[in-house]
């Protein structure tokens, strides 16, 4: 019997998602594998181009004092990443069940840093 608290012989998601394999990639959620299913079906339609997922943004590089590392990198990792080929840009794609103030911050520096304005579903 599973110890209250416990998934599966782990700490129970903060969130209560449960991950979900599909193509052989592991989703943080059944949400977000939906969404790839989605996007797949409108890749092979000719609709996007190029998806990529958990694409990396360093948004703020490593802080060295000399050759030491004193702050590593802040990076913000994008569910989907893709070409639309209507609008011609590329579109940064995040589902989000919860907006943790991480995650507040990081689309600020996303929009700060490289203009991108994060499509959250």
């Amino acid at each position: 019997m599973l110890k209250k608290g416990y998934y599966y012989g782990n700490k129970t998601p903060k969130y209560k998602n449960k991950k979900v394999y599909l193509d052989g990639r592991e989703f943080d959620s059944k949400k977000e594998a939906n969404r790839y299913s989605e996007l797949k079906l409108l890749a092979s339609a000719g609709y996007i181009a190029e998806l990529e997922c958990q694409k990396s943004f360093t948004l703020i590089p490593s802080q060295y004092i000399g050759e030491k590392c004193v702050e590593r990198a802040c990076k913000y990792v994008a569910d989907f990443y893709y070409y639309d080929l209507n609008k011609k840009k590329y579109i940064v794609e995040d589902t989000k069940g919860y907006k943790t103030r991480d995650y507040i911050i990081k689309r600020k520096l996303m929009l700060y840093k490289y203009g991108i304005r994060i499509t959250e579903l």
